[in-house]
């Protein structure tokens, strides 16, 4: 392991999905970037990874799809919503250079963006975590002091410290970053990888109570989630996790359940209590958040990664701006592209809805979506205006 420098134009704490895609930006830009995670690269980590199609615009865009489709992993040409005794199928419609959505396991996407981030001359150091802030006399954020395994704790300048380290963020926790909106529900998940189930669409099924999710992934598996009220996860822990998994499933579709007899469990069963969605302040004199650290909402609509990439270009772009407004108006944007989509979030993570209202509510969800997509394009043309 190279050890860091004493001085870095960027300094990211978190080197996942938003950190390493954050760096990736501001190093072909020509910043000096120094990223640090507490993990092991390509270390798994809890997420139903799906990509949705600004994510995958995304990758296009920074030159890193082929990268994804190398790696063996599934092209998705449908998504199926089941509602009851209603299922609805929509193709993927080529456009923008999207033509089938992604969702590569964490142990793929993180490594890929880490390894792009490394090409385009950014350093990134695992087993490496940031313990506190360095201030200088009026606050202001002027480095951090980083420490983990052999290396001892010493103190990195940057002129700018970029909290990616998830919900519990400690860059977060350290600027006393404050929570600006939260959500009014959540939902606990259980998951696990199963062999031989169909590879080329994402399946949906609802009903009040419950969601479920297949999604297929590298090396011919899929996961296929659980998610129910926090209270029904703890009665399932109570009773065991995998019991109460695959009655939840067979309940919704025993056919399903048998498909993935058929095909055999890869790895164990995983579970996530919840959190409910929440925005912070992800800005202040020297410090940013992105990702999870900043705006995080229910996993139920498989939303996460495609926003951490859009929001890293945001940031990197306000970064690069360097100007004093630069970074409030990269909150600016988040959010606006975020309310709805975080509302209608909220709302389906309730699992209180007919199937009427669940549908309406995934009508409203794909055109936040675009909403998202189109915030992006908007900044990007402002920039080449400019």
């Amino acid at each position: 392991m190279r050890e860091p420098d004493h001085r870095y134009d960027v300094l990211i704490a978190g080197a996942r999905v938003a950190g390493a895609s954050t760096a990736l930006l501001l190093a072909r830009a020509g910043l000096r970037v120094l990223v640090v995670d507490p993990l092991p690269r390509g270390r798994d980590t809890l997420s139903t990874h799906a990509l949705m199609r600004g994510g995958v615009l995304q990758l296009h865009r920074w030159g890193l799809l082929d990268r994804v489709r190398a790696a063996g992993t599934p092209a998705i040409t449908e998504t199926a919503f089941d509602y009851g005794d209603e299922r609805i199928t929509i193709p993927i419609k080529p456009r923008d250079g999207v033509e089938s959505l992604f969702a590569p396991r964490r142990t793929v996407i993180d490594p890929i963006l880490v390894d792009a981030a490394i090409e385009a001359g950014a350093h990134v150091v695992h087993g490496v975590s940031v313990v506190d802030l360095v201030r200088d006399r009026s606050g202001r954020v002027r480095g951090a002091c980083i420490a983990g395994g052999d290396l001892p704790a010493q103190n990195v300048g940057a002129d700018i410290v970029i909290g990616a380290d998830g919900v519990r963020s400690k860059v977060a926790r350290l600027t006393g970053a404050s929570v600006e909106h939260e959500g009014a529900h959540a939902t606990a998940s259980i998951y696990g990888y199963w062999r031989e189930l169909d590879d080329q669409r994402y399946r949906w099924y609802f009903r009040p109570g419950v969601g479920i999710g297949v999604i297929p992934t590298n090396g011919g598996d899929a996961c296929v989630f659980v998610s129910v009220r926090p209270e029904r996860f703890q009665a399932a822990r109570r009773e065991g996790l995998e019991r109460a998994y695959l009655a939840t499933v067979r309940e919704i579709d025993p056919a399903l359940v048998d498909a993935m007899a058929r095909g055999g469990q890869a790895g164990p069963l995983r579970g996530f209590a919840g959190i409910t969605g929440f925005t912070r302040r992800s800005y202040g004199p020297g410090w940013a958040l992105v990702g999870d650290a900043g705006y995080f909402k229910d996993p139920l609509t498989a939303h996460g990664m495609t926003d951490a990439m859009r929001d890293a270009e945001l940031l990197a772009r306000a970064v690069l701006e360097d100007e004093a407004d630069a970074l409030a108006g990269y909150q600016q944007v988040r959010d606006g592209a975020s309310r709805g989509l975080m509302e209608v979030t909220d709302r389906i993570a309730s699992l209180d809805w007919s199937m009427d209202e669940v549908k309406e509510l995934h009508v409203t969800l794909a055109r936040e979506m675009s909403r998202g997509i189109e915030a992006l394009e908007e900044v990007r043309g402002r920039a080449a205006v400019a």
